[in-house]
């Protein structure tokens, strides 16, 4: 069984190659649930429905979230009626939020919902809510406390964060089925999302930072900063926030206490030879291999640089196939 932890467009993306190289009842994808919010007082979660209308073939494909073709006549209207109109929902994507919210009030819990709503969509992999608990990632900024959409979407990332923090994680439980799919893993991948507010809220739920500590899988991450900078979003200045610098290094910082490969962008190939030197072997393929350690990590990592831009669906095949291929031929060595 192959388990990914994902949160954002990133996420999604590389959760649609592994879709294509991996048999659907091999596949359990954890979800960032840190970004749910009430909406028009429907339960909205945004990282659950990327990845739903993703392996549903449904993902806008231009705008990385909700469904492809669809309108925003609702949205317009309640513009018009004087109600909030900053977070956009389409058409189509209310149909998910209020079946969504009409489970939940039938007295089920958020996997329930998931996996209801997967089930509809025809989608055999399976998806899991990090927690069926609240836990809501608030941050503290220059206009004061923002949930995580005010700050992404409202505010479009702009103001100054000085701290991140997840109401409820403390006393949340992580949902059915996630730690034993980590546990029981074959490879544990953590996407290529924000380390702060897309896979940080997962980590926080008791028991899942454990949990792949533990593991016997290899656990591997993708890098979603390349070249300094994020790919999208805000993560390099909330990696920068929280002390860790907006680079591949601070990417291993955020994981150092269970991250067993690191998968860089082909781009940080020279960044990784200037910081580790010539002292480990090269690889012509599929690229640079270095083990990764630092002061300020308790455990080393090998890092292996591919690419990992992608733009295309034989792009989110590629880098899914070179992350398995080198989880297995891990396995393999340490067998």
């Amino acid at each position: 069984m192959i388990v990914v932890l994902t949160g954002g467009t990133g996420g999604t993306k590389l959760v649609q190659g592994l879709q294509q190289v991996v048999t659907p009842d091999q596949l359990t994808v954890i979800v960032n649930t840190g970004d749910d919010l009430q909406w028009w007082g429907l339960h909205v979660s945004p990282d659950v429905d990327s990845v739903l209308y993703g392996l549903a073939g449904l993902l806008s494909a231009d705008r990385g979230w909700g469904v492809e073709g669809d309108s925003f006549r609702c949205l317009e209207c309640m513009q018009q009626l004087g109600q909030p109109s900053w977070f956009s929902l389409g058409d189509l994507d209310l149909a998910t939020h209020l079946t969504r919210t009409a489970i939940l009030r039938a007295g089920n819990t958020l996997s329930h919902a998931t996996a209801e709503l997967a089930a509809k969509f025809g989608i055999r992999a399976r998806v899991l809510p990090m927690s069926d608990d609240r836990v809501s990632t608030v941050l503290d900024t220059a206009k004061g406390k923002l949930t995580f959409q005010e700050y992404f979407v409202r505010e479009h990332h702009q103001v100054d964060v000085t701290t991140v923090h997840f109401e409820g994680a403390g006393q949340s439980r992580a949902a059915p089925g996630v730690i034993e799919s980590i546990s029981h893993a074959e490879a544990v991948i953590l996407a290529p999302s924000n380390p702060v507010t897309s896979i940080g809220p997962i980590l926080a739920v008791p028991g899942i930072r454990e949990a792949l500590r533990t593991t016997a899988a290899p656990v591997v991450a993708v890098s979603p900063i390349i070249g300094g900078a994020a790919v999208s979003g805000p993560a390099a200045a909330l990696m920068q926030m929280k002390g860790w610098p907006s680079t591949i290094f601070g990417v291993a910082q955020a994981y150092d206490d269970f991250l067993d490969v690191l998968i860089a962008d082909q781009a940080d190939a020279g960044e990784i030879e200037r910081a580790l030197g010539d002292q480990h072997s090269m690889l012509s393929t599929p690229g640079l291999h270095r083990e990764l350690a630092s002061a300020s990590c308790s455990k080393t990592a090998q890092v292996l640089c591919t690419n990992t831009l992608m733009r295309s669906s034989d792009d989110k095949r590629e880098l899914a196939a070179f992350i398995l291929k080198h989880c297995f031929a891990l396995q393999s060595a340490e067998a």
